[in-house]
């Protein structure tokens, strides 16, 4: 370890022969001499009060100076970050075809916002006052029809509101056919939405809407994306021999520390963790979540997050809320234990009899798992430029609750780097069938709402549909899937609601009337993976 050499400046010299030939006098020579010792001696001083400090700074602080490893690490990974929050998007460079499509998914998701900054409490919307009413609910609906329903939101005070963007979720439902739709809503920005339902079963069919964020809630949804995009932080072990240290990790890092930048090479997705204080950012052993930032929130804004208030909570109809609509073999898959822990993965089966490989892991960093050795930490494009594909490829890829903490040019960023690969791997290979699994809902509450609202989920979602349409993909609309569903949101959805991602995954690998004895074994050993 070699200490950062500090230039003092030239303190003193020996005096030039020209100077003594031109008659320096003695009493001026002694005092530069003095003078020259002086500074010598103070700058010891100096060198070796930094020095006391080095060796005595506190652990959990961090080391604040800059400290150089040995001659076996590259310098190229330890990068000195300015003090304020770092983001490696800040840094992309762009095509203006890049730019073009970014501002298009920046305009795809924007939110309105309260005509003022600071509203209080009692003035933004309360589902309890607020009210729904379908339109024509006693006309002969038939299948295939459109049924719409206007919502009308108030405040505390049972005052209607001026202004939009709630965050609404609506479905139509009939709980004895087990049958669910998701409606389209459309904000106009006044205190009023309408929705838009396709009636596809015949029956009666019920309508339910729920008021998921206030739009004074979205306010700080947005905000904590913008700024604390560091709420969730991960951690890395190091260790070399006995000696080992534990320091964050993130996209995003503050202060003016020493990082160790672990960047991936091939796509350019950044990857930072803070130095250790002794060993070097070679001897980097493992990765997992560190854990979430507590106190993100004024009073104020926590009255925003209150479960069974204004997080997920129904809006009642005025009047009625139904309508009446009128009617127009086994695979045997051997899994090979790995030893891998659960949900990271590699896991891998074997069908002998069918001749069918099936692989998963888990996408590289941010991974919000429990510890994930960095040798398993592969990024998604890396792994489809390494496969050949063909018409005996299946592809399934699913990315998407593990960025919501962060602004969304990252997430953009990944799928850039992942959509590039599709293309490659399908001009190479166009028989190669690639299929995206969407976002889904779930249950939320005051403090799963600031890290894992299902509004940051939907504006995710809205930039994967739009990236990944036109170049030749699937998807399995998990995100109507769960939210169509009379069961409970969960993040991890109940097994029929599994069950009906994987049927609709396995119809696009091959028909269920030619393979469907197939299908039956691809589907349970695919059960075991995701449970």
């Amino acid at each position: 370890m070699t200490l950062v050499p500090v230039d003092y400046g030239h303190h003193g010299s020996i005096l030039p022969e020209r100077e003594r030939d031109e008659g320096i006098m003695w009493p001026s020579l002694c005092k530069i001499h003095i003078l020259c010792l002086g500074l010598a001696v103070l700058a010891l001083l100096v060198l070796v009060h930094n020095f006391y400090q080095l060796e005595n700074l506190d652990h959990d602080t961090g080391l604040k100076w800059l400290i150089e490893d040995d001659d076996q690490q590259s310098s190229s990974q330890t990068t000195k970050i300015p003090r304020k929050l770092y983001c490696g998007y800040e840094h992309q460079v762009l095509s203006k075809r890049e730019q073009r499509e970014e501002e298009s998914l920046f305009a795809a998701v924007q939110w309105p916002k309260p005509t003022k900054n600071k509203i209080p409490f009692v003035r933004s919307t309360d589902p309890s006052h607020s009210n729904f009413v379908i339109l024509n609910p006693y006309t002969h609906f038939r299948v295939g029809d459109q049924l719409e329903v206007l919502v009308y939101v108030k405040d505390y005070e049972g005052k209607p509101k001026q202004y939009g963007g709630d965050y609404l979720q609506t479905r139509i439902h009939s709980a004895h056919l087990k049958a669910g739709a998701i409606g389209r809503v459309v904000d106009y920005q006044n205190g009023s939405y309408r929705v838009f339902f396709t009636l596809l079963w015949p029956g009666e069919i019920t309508v339910s809407v729920s008021l998921v964020h206030p739009s004074e809630g979205i306010q700080v949804l947005q905000r904590l994306r913008e700024e604390r995009p560091d709420r969730v932080y991960f951690k890395s072990l190091f260790k070399s021999g006995r000696v080992s240290e534990t320091t964050v990790c993130n996209v995003c890092l503050p202060g003016d520390m020493p990082v160790c930048n672990f960047t991936d090479l091939y796509t350019g997705e950044p990857w930072f963790c803070y130095k250790p204080r002794k060993l070097s950012c070679a001897t980097r052993t493992s990765h997992y979540k560190g854990g979430y930032q507590k106190g993100l929130l004024t009073s104020e804004e926590s009255l925003l997050f209150q479960s069974d208030v204004n997080i997920k909570v129904p809006i009642f109809s005025s009047g009625p809320d139904r309508v009446i609509v009128r009617p127009l073999g086994h695979a045997d898959l051997v899994e090979l234990n790995l030893g891998s822990p659960k949900n990271v993965g590699p896991f891998m089966s074997v069908d002998i009899k069918h001749n069918i490989l099936l692989k998963f892991r888990c996408h590289g960093p941010p991974i919000r798992f429990t510890t994930v050795f960095t040798s398993e930490l592969h990024y998604i494009a890396n792994e489809l430029n390494r496969i050949v594909g063909g018409r005996n490829t299946v592809i399934a890829i699913t990315i998407w609750s593990h960025f919501s903490t962060f602004p969304v040019e990252v997430y953009i960023r990944r799928l850039r780097n992942i959509r590039r690969s599709i293309v490659r791997l399908l001009d190479r290979s166009p028989k190669t069938l690639v299929i995206i699994r969407t976002a889904n809902v779930q249950e939320l509450g005051p403090e799963v709402s600031l890290f894992n609202s299902d509004w940051y989920s939907y504006q995710l979602d809205t930039i994967m549909r739009k990236m990944f349409s036109g170049i030749g993909v699937y998807f399995v609309d998990a995100w109507e899937m769960s939210l169509a569903h009379y069961l409970p949101h969960k993040l991890h959805p109940e097994e029929i609601i599994v069950k009906n991602q994987l049927d609709a995954f396995l119809s696009l690998v091959c028909p269920p009337e030619t393979y469907y004895s197939l299908l039956r074994g691809i589907h349970n050993q695919m059960w075991s993976l995701l449970l």
